[in-house]
């Protein structure tokens, strides 16, 4: 998930957006109760549309006010949610939920299969243009949905009575987590056509099926909550019923609310405000399986980046060490490739990063003579690269910055401008080519390599720079059929196309986001995944 899916920039650092000080909601009075949660966000959320959400923060709503026939527990396992049982076929085709009875939906209406079935249905119809349509690929006639090819009544994604049955057209390893992602919660169709357009851009116009409810969202405001949901089917659980939400763009501001008893946590991600309360007895490091990297626009619009010596000079000048102790005061990880440690581990029991790694490296002299060759072939003597990042993150800045000053170092003729744009747009400039390069971050949406391996294939929706790279999807695509349930050929199935991403330069991988947060220990009861729902505040409370 875009970590913006997924986090705002210091990490996808973590990233925290400049601007206000003071955010509605926290300081008491009409807009919170005293006994609430208090929680922030470090810039707007985008959508409550399931079907199209794609950023972290939109993503954290959503997994809080819906649930899913399964659901992430403090072990990282999926188990029962509201499903009573999933069971699998031995050759892993089939996937048989059964569901528990009576759900209902917050407005107390019946909850039922057909709400699984349109949901799926939704996500892979082109007329909806999910990004995160690619994610059913390999259940049933799901890519010839998406391509126009097939009528979306053929998912295969079928219910009878309170059982769904999911049909799949190569075995997924990640599937039972796709059964746990908020983008897969149940939809009520009915509800979704009387909206029409305005389906998700206010909390009153979305349905809820988790333990919460959101309210006080309008589209652009930003404060508002999660208020318990009585008509979950577990409310017994849900021991808080309020979770008072702002937008609170500067993380000194964060952290000074978090002092003032004002927040409940508060990121301490950026240099000076690790360094600065690293003793404090509250710092607790947030789990991540997020890599920051950068994407060349590949499409041809650039004759520069078309060049594969360019490309590759601009990876062995990027001094990713270096970078990751001045922007990050060496919080965050040095990226060895496109999967981030802590994502999975191999076969074996290394880690999938260390074990797929390429090779990535710092070689300034290397990098100067593979750019003056580039710059022949392409028949120039200087290059001007414009870097695109996030105007509302105070560590895009710190970032770009750096790559500015280095990368113009090490490779002579070569001059970087800074580009800054909002959050949003920087989303939507990436979607439409609309970048020379661009610093983008990506969190795992399950513990399985295909949640990185799947973004750049030929073709697919996150493939920004719309490169071609016909060895990488072929080995991606040979984990994730012909070696799907052979973990170890999978493993190396990755490795080939890590090799193959490498070689090309196809993205320049900068670092895996680690990050430290404030966290008021009398809140207790809360799960943090370093995929997926980042946090689940199902069980949360205050002791």
């Amino acid at each position: 998930m875009d970590t913006w899916k997924k986090w705002a920039i210091g990490a996808a650092v973590v990233v925290v957006v400049g601007g206000g000080t003071r955010a509605a909601g926290l300081w008491g009075g009409s807009n919170g109760s005293s006994n609430a949660l208090k929680f922030s966000f470090p810039t707007e959320i985008q959508t409550l549309d399931i079907s199209k959400n794609t950023d972290t923060y939109s993503g954290t709503i959503i997994g809080n006010t819906g649930a899913n026939l399964l659901r992430v527990n403090a072990k990282g396992k999926a188990v029962p949610e509201l499903a009573k049982s999933v069971k699998v076929s031995k050759d892993g085709l089939t996937y048989t939920a059964t569901l528990r009875s009576g759900l209902k939906w917050s407005d107390g209406s019946s909850l039922t299969a057909k709400d699984f079935v349109y949901s799926w249905q939704r996500i892979v119809d082109p007329k909806t243009a999910s990004q995160y349509s690619y994610l059913a690929s390999g259940v049933k006639n799901a890519d010839a949905i998406t391509a126009g090819k097939a009528k979306v009544s053929t998912l295969g994604v079928s219910a009878k009575g309170n059982v769904i049955t999911f049909k799949l057209e190569r075995p997924m390893p990640q599937f039972n987590y796709l059964l746990t992602f908020a983008n897969f919660m149940p939809q009520k169709q009915s509800f979704v056509e009387k909206q029409g357009k305005k389906y998700g851009t206010t909390s009153a116009k979305q349905l809820y099926s988790g333990p919460y409810k959101f309210e006080g969202w309008n589209g652009t405001n930003n404060s508002f909550k999660l208020v318990k949901n009585d008509n979950y089917w577990d409310a017994k659980s849900v021991k808080t019923k309020e979770i008072d939400y702002s937008v609170v763009k500067k993380p000194e501001t964060a952290v000074q609310l978090y002092k003032q008893g004002k927040l409940d946590r508060a990121s301490i991600s950026t240099p000076e405000l690790y360094a600065a309360n690293k003793s404090n007895k509250d710092k607790v490091k947030v789990p991540e399986a997020t890599t920051a990297y950068i994407e060349y626009n590949q499409t041809g619009k650039n004759k520069f980046l078309a060049n594969t010596k360019i490309r590759q000079a601009l990876n062995l000048a990027t001094n990713r060490k270096e970078l990751v102790d001045q922007v990050t005061s060496g919080i965050s990880t040095p990226a060895t490739g496109l999967a981030p440690q802590g994502l999975a581990k191999t076969a074996s029991g290394e880690d999938l990063a260390k074990y797929a790694a390429p090779g990535y490296k710092y070689d300034a002299k290397a990098a100067a003579k593979l750019f003056a060759e580039g710059l022949k072939e392409v028949g120039e003597t200087k290059m001007t690269l414009t870097i695109t990042s996030d105007a509302d993150s105070s560590a895009a800045k710190t970032t770009l910055d750096y790559l500015q000053g280095s990368l113009q170092k090490a490779l002579p003729g070569l001059k970087v401008e800074e580009k800054f744009v909002p959050f949003k747009q920087r989303l939507s400039d990436s979607q439409t080519q609309n970048f020379e390069a661009v610093v983008s971050f990506w969190g795992g949406d399950y513990p399985e390599g295909s949640t990185f391996y799947d973004l750049f294939k030929n073709g697919a929706s996150y493939n920004n720079g719309q490169f071609k790279n016909s060895a990488y999807t072929a080995a991606v695509n040979k984990a994730e059929t012909t070696d799907a349930l052979n973990d170890a050929a999978r493993d190396s199935d990755y490795k080939t196309a890590e090799a193959a991403l490498y070689k090309d330069a196809n993205f320049n991988p900068l670092y895996f986001r680690a990050g430290y947060s404030l966290a008021r220990p009398s809140v207790k009861g809360i799960i943090t995944n370093t995929t997926g729902l980042n946090i689940d505040f199902k069980y949360a409370y205050r002791k």
